[in-house]
């Protein structure tokens, strides 16, 4: 069976582009994307000779959105492919004209449902607003439209589920994304505590360096990949005027070397806003590390509180601050205390578990449209 994944970008690598390529090797699929930096992902451990642009499109918002958009929508890659399989959110349109089909949802477009008064609030100047409400409107519209061109729903995570039900009243299966937990190895409880993420407004960094500020004689190391798009180096330029002597930030490492930051950490930390599920605390604890994180969107689902970690509510720069000193002690106190119950449970989110459902609902999806069609 020939598959195709669709997503909006490959130049900036982060947990939803690392899935799509776990899904294009174990299922031997192409990927068709706009931007794409094969330097990065030869870096990942994986290979690009499977990966097509179907054409550039600028690298500042609105219209990187919606150059993408528009070439996902008149994508048609006729019988060349036996199944499509959705992946990117602004890449939704690309169902219109290739089928049969399943979109795989990381999350319904964040700045124009769950995020939109967040990202109206924090990211988009004051003279722009009322045209970003509008945009958000229409795309909103064209959302729901396109969805109807979607054969299946598989959610990434039951946050997830539940903000498709909301925003576009889909029904969707969980299948929780592949993490190759095999590969991440446990060395020692260093003397460091490790973050990684995209640098943008709501994974909220910055509360990791205030909280950093506070904590002189502990060492945070952040992980932080970001795009070239203006709010993106904005927010980064940000963090990096911002942070203290015992933060260190590394804007791009490779494979090998995330790894062995992950296994010599002492912690991870993650604060993110209402995550769609959240793969780095999962690699943290696949590497036998404890997570502090949010008490909300897909950490409930994947962090054990008091066994694999700490979540937080209502999480602020005080309260991170706590969390650290208090589960700095008890590792101190007993370096292998998480280990064993952290490994265990990011087991339960290996890539065989997910490629094995994966399957079974593409083949669903085939069933179906063929009793549909005869």
């Amino acid at each position: 069976m020939k598959i195709v994944i669709f997503h909006n970008f490959m130049d900036n690598i982060g947990g939803a582009e690392i899935v799509d390529l776990i899904i294009a090797r174990e299922l031997r699929a192409d990927i068709y994307t706009t931007n794409v930096n094969k330097e990065k992902i030869k870096k990942m451990g994986f290979r690009t000779n499977n990966i097509f642009s179907i054409g550039k499109v600028p690298i500042n918002a609105p219209f990187k959105q919606e150059f993408a958009y528009c070439k996902f929508k008149k994508l048609n890659l006729g019988d060349k492919y036996d199944f499509y399989i959705i992946a990117g959110d602004w890449a939704l349109s690309g169902a219109v004209k290739n089928k049969p089909n399943l979109w795989y949802v990381y999350s319904p477009k964040r700045e124009i449902w769950d995020l939109y008064g967040y990202t109206r609030k924090y990211i988009i100047a004051r003279w722009k607003r009322p045209i970003f409400s509008i945009w958000a409107k229409i795309h909103r519209y064209l959302d729901k439209k396109d969805a109807k061109n979607v054969n299946a729903f598989v959610s990434i995570s039951n946050n997830v589920q539940n903000r498709l039900k909301e925003y576009l009243n889909k029904e969707s299966e969980v299948i929780y994304p592949p993490v190759e937990t095999s590969k991440y190895f446990y060395k020692k409880n260093g003397d460091y505590w490790l973050s990684v993420n995209r640098l943008i407004t709501h994974k909220r960094v910055d509360m990791q360096i205030k909280a950093f500020e506070k904590l002189p004689n502990e060492k945070l190391i952040i992980v932080g990949s970001y795009e070239q798009s203006k709010h993106f180096k904005r927010y980064a330029d940000y963090i990096k005027n911002i942070k203290p002597k015992n933060v260190e930030i590394k804007s791009w490492v490779d494979d090998k070397t995330l790894k062995e930051l992950y296994a010599n950490c002492k912690g991870f930390i993650t604060t993110s806003l209402n995550e769609d599920f959240g793969l780095t605390p999962v690699e943290a604890m696949a590497s036998g590390k404890p997570v502090i994180a949010p008490n909300e969107g897909g950490y409930k689902e994947t962090i054990i509180n008091g066994k694999t970690g700490v979540l937080i509510d209502n999480i602020d720069v005080d309260k991170l601050v706590d969390a650290i000193k208090n589960l700095d002690r008890k590792i101190d106190d007993n370096p292998m205390k998480y280990k064993n119950a952290c490994m265990k449970q990011a087991g339960k989110f290996g890539t065989k578990i997910f490629i094995s459902k994966m399957k079974s609902a593409i083949l669903e999806v085939i069933e179906d449209e063929g009793a549909v069609s005869k």
